[in-house]
């Protein structure tokens, strides 16, 4: 039995294979969703995708049943606008990101520009360009600074795969033999210091629950406990070979919550 379970105070759930696949929920996931609220604990759903902002999760998660807040997602681009408030707090910005991630960057005070930024960011842009591409790799060579928002290579869809923000990384790399100068999403110790900064919880109060192990779980560097859900990428037969092990192992969100049931 997983005794350190009664002290997490804030658990931190990754979406897609955690909670749900597509647009079906996961075994488990409403139930133990409500039992959060019911025992007074604090929750975010984390997402490395900063191709969409928090309150189109929020929409998502409440259409399939959970009257969730936008307060109450958090996403890599989020986690991003902390860090350059805290760091470069009046920095111009040239983004390589969706509508949304603009948006977003907008509404926490940044400025966005076109020519001669204090630093680029290259976000998850599923509208990108090659005229993007080619003025992020320009600034990338005068020596701006380079932050991404996550280091995704591919993003799962219900088809398949689709190119994430890791592929372009690559490809920035290629260009221009620069690797980002910072990297907030995870499994980075930027996104759990923007969720310490956010929630008011110490790390030895949070979780990390996901399905991927070099993402999700390899947030327990950071200092938190790692819970793997079997329920999406990962198999069991994947433990072995992976230098990052969890903490706790379970099916899926129900058998988490007879755990934690019993714990408590």
């Amino acid at each position: 039995m997983s005794d350190w379970l009664k002290n997490i105070q804030c658990f931190m759930l990754d979406m897609d294979g955690t909670f749900y696949l597509g647009d079906r929920l996961l075994p488990g996931a409403l139930d133990f969703m409500r039992y959060l609220s019911e025992k007074k604990l604090d929750y975010l759903f984390l997402t490395n995708n900063s191709s969409k902002h928090a309150g189109l999760y929020a929409e998502k998660i409440r259409a399939m049943g959970f009257n969730t807040t936008e307060r109450s997602v958090f996403t890599s681009g989020e986690a991003t606008t902390l860090y350059l408030r805290k760091n470069m707090p009046d920095a111009r910005i040239y983004l390589v990101g969706t509508a949304a991630l603009g948006d977003e960057f907008e509404k926490a005070g940044f400025t966005l520009t076109e020519e001669d930024p204090h630093v680029v960011v290259l976000g998850f842009d599923t509208s990108i360009t090659y005229e993007k591409i080619h003025k992020i790799c320009d600034f990338i060579r005068q020596g701006k600074p380079f932050i991404a928002t996550h280091p995704d290579i591919n993003c799962p869809t219900e088809n398949g795969f689709m190119p994430d923000i890791g592929s372009f990384i690559a490809l920035i790399h290629a260009s221009t033999g620069r690797q980002p100068d910072v990297i907030i999403g995870k499994p980075h110790q930027h996104i759990v210091d923007a969720v310490v900064q956010k929630t008011g919880f110490g790390v030895d109060k949070i979780a990390m629950i996901g399905d991927r192990l070099y993402t999700d779980i390899a947030l327990g560097k950071a200092g938190i406990k790692t819970i793997l859900v079997l329920s999406g990428e990962t198999q069991p037969e994947d433990l072995a070979a992976s230098e990052f092990q969890p903490d706790l192992v379970v099916n899926d969100l129900a058998h988490l919550l007879r755990l934690i049931q019993k714990s408590g």
